[in-house]
């Protein structure tokens, strides 16, 4: 495991000096961390594959495998697809799934198993034995013998075996070469010093398969408690230095070394943690009080407790990612005529640029830049929202007035979701980076403010189908703004996507605190 790895992910997708220089001026109200964390987040790391989706295509791959093993058998022994009848439409697959479920019950997708394939070679034997032969005692209880050939069922077996064997083997060999290169790597920071982390590091370094790769440590203390190493890894700063750290570099997971009764302490250290997209976990390696083995989850042989869970990872992230990317594309071209029409009176009614860009905080509280109509005159435009816009603002212009009681103005932020990536179709509105409340900036006024960036933000949300957009004169306002944006992270999934999706028209038509 290596101490120093990072990885400095940008999703500001600003114009290079000038999204550098935004974001340095958005960082001077953040903490300052130390030479050694400073020099730790800016080393460059390799984008790393989940192991959840990797070993999710692995059954998929073993489920295609077998089909098309069971078909080649087929053709190879019939010689062509003329007697392929219901028997063995419905054979095939059902075979093959409970193959998956018998793989799964021997561990063989598991990343251990996927990246050694010579010694889970015996088990996926045991287990593919073990399938056909239930299969075989089924067609014999169930008087279907005859249905079958039985050469057919014995190339199957063989071959079947034999192409899930390559397949793996392929696997094995890429996972490997993506481990070599730090691919698979889940970066790892520990919260807590002394000797618990230390136990802790030399338990995680004796299972290098599972790949995590330690970045440091971070402790709110200062004495002999923590020492400034601990287990050749450095102690990076504190908690708080640990917010900005992960805000610097991608972080994956946070292990919690201090003991289960240190609750209002964890609980602390949670609130300030709260704002991370990252998953939490307690170690219980050293906890004399030991709950039954279904309570925990395990890293390797290391019992942990979920504290926290990244939301919208893994396959919901991949899911939403397709959902925004084909519907994005497919809205941008139906409403393209809207789209020039909006453009063209935009120019007509006043000199400038028929976009309005602008940098807001996105997901992570990285700077982001987004696409706008202009509804101000050019001499009068606020990309930093520093004064809000008031009931006829006379800075607004005559189509302006218009497109943003309709809020047709955000349609342009539909270049964001298909082309660049860094919003969302449903997700908490991105702000602007001066934006205040009652003269007083958003994450002054609300409590846990940054948490709503734990998500990629959106060109709608729950927020804003239940009437909290628009103009934000009163803490009340944001408050319930960032609740409604809480509930969604909380509460995703691709139906509420498209409830929220089917809502937003309705809600255009109230234009209440929108001009």
């Amino acid at each position: 495991m290596s101490s120093f790895g990072s990885n400095r992910v940008l999703n500001a997708k600003g114009p290079g000096a000038e999204g550098s220089a935004e974001r340095a001026r958005h960082e001077k109200r953040s903490s300052h961390l130390s030479p050694i964390a400073e020099r730790v987040a800016s080393l460059p790391v390799k984008p790393s594959f989940s192991h959840i989706l990797i070993e999710g295509l692995a059954r998929l791959a073993d489920f295609t495998v077998l089909m098309v093993s069971g078909l080649a058998a087929f053709r190879l022994y019939f010689g062509s697809f003329a007697e392929f009848d219901t028997a063995y439409s419905a054979m095939l697959p059902l075979v093959s799934i409970a193959a998956l479920f018998a793989f799964q019950t021997a561990s063989l997708y598991q990343m251990s198993a996927l990246r050694r394939f010579a010694h889970a070679l015996p088990r996926l034997a045991g287990a593919w034995i073990l399938v056909f032969l239930v299969a075989l005692a089924s067609i014999f209880f169930m008087k279907s013998a005859d249905a079958f050939s039985r050469v057919f069922l014995l190339s199957w077996f063989g071959l079947g075996f034999l192409m899930v064997g390559l397949a793996r083997t392929g696997v094995s060999s890429c996972l490997r070469r993506l481990a070599r290169s730090g691919r698979l790597d889940r970066r790892t920071v520990l919260v807590g010093g002394g000797e618990p982390a230390e136990s802790l590091i030399k338990l995680l370094e004796s299972q290098k398969e599972m790949g995590l790769q330690i970045c440091g440590v971070f402790d709110d203390r200062a004495d002999s408690r923590s020492p400034e190493t601990i287990a050749n890894y450095p102690k990076l700063g504190s908690v708080d230095d640990l917010v900005e750290f992960a805000r610097r570099t991608r972080v994956d997971l946070v292990l919690f070394t201090l003991p289960v009764t240190a609750e209002q302490r964890i609980l602390q250290m949670l609130r300030k943690l709260s704002a991370l997209p990252i998953d939490i976990r307690l170690s219980a390696h050293m906890a004399k009080l030991r709950l039954r083995p279904r309570s925990y989850s395990y890293i390797g042989s290391v019992p942990v407790l979920a504290l926290s869970d990244r939301p919208i990872a893994d396959w919901d992230l991949v899911l939403k990612w397709v959902f925004d990317k084909i519907v994005g594309w497919a809205l941008l071209i139906v409403l393209s005529p809207l789209l020039l029409l909006i453009a063209l009176a935009v120019k007509l009614d006043s000199k400038g640029p028929v976009f309005f860009r602008q940098k807001r905080l996105g997901f992570n509280n990285e700077i982001i830049e987004i696409f706008k109509f202009r509804s101000m005159y050019v001499e009068d435009s606020d990309p930093s929202a520093t004064k809000l816009v008031t009931p006829d603002d006379p800075r607004v212009t005559r189509v302006g007035r218009f497109i943003r009681k309709t809020s047709l103005d955000e349609l342009p932020q539909l270049i964001n979701v298909a082309v660049f990536g860094n919003l969302a179709l449903v997700g908490p509105r991105p702000h602007a980076l001066q934006a205040k409340a009652a003269d007083r900036l958003y994450d002054q006024v609300v409590d846990g403010y940054f948490a709503r960036h734990r998500v990629k933000p959106g060109i709608t949300g729950w927020a804003q189908v239940h009437g909290w957009r628009g103009e934000t004169d009163t803490q009340e306002k944001i408050q319930k703004r960032v609740e409604h944006d809480l509930f969604y992270i909380e509460n995703w999934s691709l139906f509420l996507d498209l409830k929220i999706l089917l809502k937003t028209p309705g809600a255009l038509l109230n234009p209440k605190n929108a001009y």
